[in-house]
């Protein structure tokens, strides 16, 4: 019976307490998230011409590496993601377009960003060039929803979930149940910039992050912009902006983002309405290795959280019940054994399961004539040491007189 509650108990705390924590973003992420697509892409090698150079259906490569900083411990964790988007068609360097290195403190339970007034809770690497190689400078970025994950137990509702280019959150909303590599899924999306029927609407001002707003607003000749009807030689001012559409499948038991696919526009315009230089205008999807390294991931989290919130717990119910019900059973005939062992049996032997073998006990008092044990009394043996008495003669007749004895 103390066997028994002690399992219940256990599996009480096991589907209350330790499930709560054990449902936490690990310590040990690191992943390589890779996406595939194409779109136009600016030449970067034109830039010293006159004419400025956007290349249609250029093949793509984004990258993103996710890894765990300090501080970490057991509430918060610090994400620090690296991306970078490359064209596939250019070696090294030359073929680089976007590069952004971004960190967040997270809580391991709601994946919320932790973020104040004192403590930031985030920030950016500033650029710097390639041949620089002084150590990175981070610049503080107060980051506000999710980053990089989504809660365990995600609903089916809108989140606000933090774009680093754009420097703020905006929502992501539900749109239904997929399936993704034999994995139940939610997808959401969210539009920074545009429509739902991916029409620009409000896109950003590209926030830079150099100290005198270099890429963010650019002034050149109208020839290098490629513009008709104005004085070649004239300078036009052209200021950056950034919009996307974003659509992620996630796991909602544990957060994980198992598949993404990105639309995302920088380009340079006067009105921000009316692109007139693309930066990068691409759309990339998530690689068919990332996705089933993802789905793995998501499997693992899953099966962990199963193995302390129900199997656990229902394992410990069940064989705390079986040894519950054990041992009253055993309790409850146990008292009929023990009431037996105290009683004598018919035959003066104690009764119980020991029968004729069980040791006697002592007489309360004394025994009535009735009650007393009769002792049989052994057989008299025949004497062999003396002569046998001779026979008697017959005995008298009954009412005849004895014979006269024989005179001397």
């Amino acid at each position: 019976m103390g066997l028994g509650a002690a399992l219940l108990i256990a599996a009480l705390l096991l589907s209350t307490y330790t499930a709560g924590k054990i449902a936490k973003i690990p310590l040990d992420v690191d992943v390589t998230l890779i996406s595939n697509g194409s779109g136009a892409a600016l030449d970067p090698e034109s830039l010293g011409s006159e004419h400025a150079v956007v290349d249609q259906e250029v093949p793509l490569v984004s990258q993103e590496q996710i890894g765990v900083e300090a501080p970490a411990n057991a509430d918060v964790v610090t994400l620090q993601a690296g991306s970078s988007l490359r064209r596939a068609d250019r070696q090294k360097d030359t073929g680089l377009l976007l590069a952004i290195v971004d960190t967040v403190t997270v809580d391991r339970r709601t994946a919320e960003a932790i973020s104040d007034d004192s403590h930031p809770g985030g920030s950016v690497q500033r650029p710097r060039n390639f041949d620089d190689d002084s150590p990175p400078t981070n610049i503080a970025l107060p980051h506000e929803g999710l980053s990089y994950r989504f809660p365990f137990d995600t609903q089916k509702q809108s989140y606000q979930y933090f774009d680093p280019i754009a420097q703020q959150a905006y929502e992501a909303n539900y749109e239904g149940e997929d399936d993704v590599n034999g994995l139940t899924v939610y997808r959401f999306t969210q539009n920074v910039g545009y429509d739902p029927d991916g029409t620009l609407s409000e896109p950003v001002r590209y926030p830079s992050l150099y100290g005198h707003d270099e890429d963010g607003e650019i002034s050149a000749p109208a020839r290098m912009w490629n513009i008709e009807g104005v004085d070649p030689d004239e300078d036009i001012t052209m200021t950056r902006y950034y919009a996307a559409q974003k659509t992620l499948w996630v796991d909602p038991v544990s957060g994980t983002i198992v598949k993404s696919k990105l639309h995302a526009n920088h380009y340079y315009a006067r009105d921000p309405l009316k692109p007139e230089v693309a930066l990068a205008d691409y759309t990339v999807v998530s690689s068919e290795e990332t996705i089933e390294a993802q789905v793995n991931a998501a499997r693992n989290e899953r099966d962990r959280i199963a193995l302390w919130s129900r199997v656990l717990p229902i394992t410990f119910t069940a064989a705390g019940l079986i040894a519950l019900i054990g041992g009253v059973l055993v309790g409850w005939f146990s008292l009929p054994a023990e009431a037996a062992l105290g009683q004598p049996g018919r035959d003066g032997a104690d009764g119980g399961f020991f029968g004729g073998f069980a040791p006697r006990s002592p007489s309360p008092g004394p025994v009535t004539g009735a009650e007393a044990e009769t002792e049989k009394l052994p057989t008299q043996r025949p004497q062999l040491d003396r002569p046998a008495t001779p026979p008697e003669a017959d005995p008298p007749t009954r009412g005849q007189p004895d014979p006269a004895p024989d005179q001397p």
